[in-house]
């Protein structure tokens, strides 16, 4: 019996003495990653305790902590070199730094929300460095950049090219004053060469173009029309001494000799955005929260004493992820904002219902496409942006036959007869133009081996809604009264979206009309237009917005909405924050958007919005589910780009932001006090979502004319003048900016 007792005695003191083993082992190494054990001990809401912690793939942050983020002043260090030293704000690199780059490039300067974003100065590796204003990564502001190769360029930017007034000085001496667009010379301005020549006048994409002078130092003097083609060009030259004086000289000159090295530096790109570094600590505290129930799961099933020690030891030595340890608490901050996040039902395919073989409008689909195919395939003039007052012409318009048959000039088809009618065709091909629309592209997308999609179900109207397969253009069906509005107003059109390249007002690309042939005699007329949704992004929520309350409201019940619903004002629960530059950008937009809607007696149009919450990233077009109503779309595991894929476009993100269109925006969610239609937009609650915009101005070819008159005069005996859309333009007009501008505030 002793010898028993004495045995068990020594095997249980051996047990205890490789349990205190296994402990301090584990203890020594995760002392070796960090300072501070912020999982040791659970930490008060609101403390903040300086750290030093390992994270995933390799990284180490240095620096304060609190509520289970960097929070505070701190450095972040990435296992490719990239560092970031500076100020944080719940786990966002937000306030004064510096991020550093392996290649030895820096920007030092002011950052929001991991973007460069306010003051700051980047110095590239190859020498370039640009001090001035920054929005969202981009150069935008006032700025200088010293580029490396000795030229420089002070002035306004915009999306981190120069745009506006500003001075471009090369190194050979040569200087520039004036305004730009998109990185060129365009507008008025002046260029002035180091041997004393001197160009003032009119330039578009680099060049002189229109009317301008040309200068010698001694006084001589050329005043003309200038182009680069040299078709249009003519002149008149002034000698600065005698009169009988000959012209040895060619104005085409300076475009082929004297402009020749005027070349515009563009500077070196970053490969790299702070922003794309953001680590997802959302993510991290999920994995924890999963080691950890398994963990307590381990405790409450009574493991044994010595599979116990074997699990700390297996945890000390093979797993290097500390990203299971770095977060123990959930912040209780998004615990509390999680309530009231919005729901969503799954997306499972695109919408709108495909017109195949069949379909009620099937032949009208194929009359449509062998339409464009012939419209813009068909060989025409040079297009100018200078179109003559004759291509505006309302009896400007081509009809051809398609018989089945085919015909000299038409491909046989297996449609039925029908006559196709092009209204304004050079205007419309040279608005493709100015959108940067390629023919080819535009010809493939409508009349490609996809067929069109039919939205399920028309609006007031009474028209169609088609989509091309690949969501980048919307086809619509028009009443007559809609077509000669928009005839009417087409000069005005193409003048206002040629002069304010962001514009928000609706992006008209042809003007068509089928006509059959037979005892129907049946005409159809369409317009073709930007889609503002073709993005990659699921659009989550949208919003179709006017100003007025009378019967703007969904009718879907509640548990039905979702996000392929229209929403109107008074279902509105959210205010859209833009960052200042942005702000200001948009309401000068707006403000002469509606100047030009107002002038030309337009009304009832609205403001479509769209947005995608940034944390749901589910690519839309994929067969991927996005989160179900029952789920929370920011913290679910919605499926994400790996870091991989985001490294392989590393710039796609941002390089297509522009006035509506991919704007990263915050999105505040608000509570209206009572269901009174007075009050259109609600009380801010102070809970935010990062979200991505897209909006513009639709609905823009509905004129105040007298069946408008007559339903304001009928409406107004019923309810409220101010409550009902149809208003006088101007009235119309100031109402939805006053809404508008309500609806869209500045971030501070």
């Amino acid at each position: 019996m002793s010898k028993k007792l004495g045995f068990r005695k020594a095997l249980e003191t051996r047990l205890k003495k490789s349990q205190v083993a296994a402990k301090k082992k584990a203890i020594s190494i995760f002392t070796a990653m960090s300072v501070a054990h912020v999982d040791d001990e659970e930490l008060t809401p609101g403390e903040v305790r300086n750290i030093e912690k390992a994270l995933p793939r390799g990284d180490i942050y240095t620096g304060q902590w609190c509520d289970n983020l960097p929070h505070g002043d701190g450095k972040y260090l990435w296992t490719d070199g990239c560092m970031y030293v500076g100020e944080w704000y719940k786990g966002k690199m937000t306030g004064k730094g510096k991020f550093s780059w392996p290649s030895g490039a820096t920007y030092e300067g002011e950052f929001k929300s991991g973007f460069m974003d306010g003051k700051g100065t980047y110095t590239g590796c190859s020498g370039d460095t640009y001090k001035g204003s920054w929005v969202m990564n981009f150069k935008q502001g006032e700025g200088a950049h010293s580029f490396s190769s000795g030229d420089r360029y002070e002035g306004e930017w915009r999306r981190g090219l120069p745009d506006g007034q500003g001075r471009y000085q090369w190194k050979n001496g040569n200087h520039y004053m004036g305004q730009w667009r998109n990185g060129l010379m365009h507008g008025n301005g002046t260029m002035i060469w180091s041997n004393g020549n001197r160009y003032d006048g009119s330039w578009e994409d680099g060049f002189p173009r229109g009317n301008g002078n040309f200068k010698w130092p001694d006084g001589s003097l050329y005043v003309g029309i200038w182009t680069k083609d040299g078709k249009d060009q003519n002149g008149t030259y002034y000698p600065a001494g005698s009169p009988s004086e000959n012209l040895d000289w060619d104005p085409q000159q300076v475009f082929l000799e004297d402009l020749k090295d005027a070349k515009i530096c563009t500077g070196e790109n970053v490969s790299i955005l702070p922003s794309q570094k953001m680590p997802n600590w959302s993510a991290m505290a999920k994995r924890t929260e999963g080691r950890q129930r398994r963990m307590v799961d381990r405790k409450s099933k009574n493991l044994s004493y010595g599979s116990d020690i074997t699990d700390v030891s297996t945890a000390g030595e093979g797993d290097s992820k500390v990203e299971d340890v770095v977060v123990r608490n959930p912040n209780p901050e998004n615990s509390d904002i999680r309530q009231s996040r919005p729901q969503f039902k799954k997306i499972m395919k695109k919408q709108g219902q495909t017109i195949s073989k069949g379909h009620k409008h099937y032949d009208l689909m194929l009359n449509l496409q062998l339409g464009i195919r012939h419209s813009v395939g068909r060989p025409g003039p040079v297009v100018s942006l200078d179109l003559r007052p004759s291509a505006f012409d309302p009896k400007e318009k081509v009809w051809t036959k398609f018989p089945p048959e085919g015909s000299k000039h038409t491909p046989p088809h297996q449609s039925c007869d029908f006559r196709w009618k092009d209204y304004c065709p050079l205007v419309f091909r040279t608005l493709r133009k100015l959108f940067n629309v390629d023919a080819a592209d535009y010809m493939l997308s409508i009349c490609g081996n996809d067929a069109l999609r039919e939205l399920s179900s028309p609006g007031k109207s009474g028209m169609f809604f088609y989509l091309t397969n690949d969501d980048r253009y919307m086809i619509k069906t028009m009443k007559k009264a809609e077509v000669k509005v928009l005839i009417r107003m087409l000069p005005a059109y193409y003048n206002h979206v040629r002069s304010f390249q962001n514009t928000l007002v609706t992006k008209f690309f042809g003007l068509h009309c089928v006509k059959l042939t037979g005892t129907s005699q049946k005409k159809v007329r369409f317009v073709i237009m930007e889609n503002l949704f073709c993005t990659h992004y699921a659009i989550h929520r949208r919003f179709d917005l006017k100003g007025s309350s009378h019967g703007r409201t969904s009718s879907k019940p509640e548990s039905e909405v979702d996000p392929t619903t229209t929403l109107k004002d008074l279902d509105l629960n959210y205010i859209f924050r833009l960052q200042k530059l942005w702000f200001q950008e948009f309401c000068r937009q707006v403000d002469r958007d509606c100047d030009f809607l107002e002038q030309e007696r337009i009304m009832d149009y609205s403001l479509l919005i769209g947005f995608h919450f940034r944390e749901v990233s589910s690519p839309c077009g994929s067969d991927v589910p996005t989160p179900t109503g029952n789920q929370d779309p920011l913290t679910e595991d919605a499926p994400r780009l790996s870091q991989a894929s985001k490294d392989q476009f590393p710039s796609d993100r941002w390089s297509s932001v522009r006035l509506g269109t991919n704007m990263p925006a915050r999105a505040e969610k608000t509570v209206r006090k009572s269901d009174s239609d007075s009050q259109l937009v609600g009380e801010p609650t102070g809970v935010f979502y990062d979200v991505i915009l897209f909006f513009g101005i639709i609905d823009i070819l509905q004129d105040y004319d007298i069946t408008k008159k007559l339903e304001h005069a009928y409406k107004s005996m019923q309810y409220d003048p101010t409550s009902i859309s149809a208003v006088d333009p101007k009235q119309y007009s100031k109402r939805f900016r006053d809404f508008i501008f309500k609806v869209f505030v500045e971030d501070t």
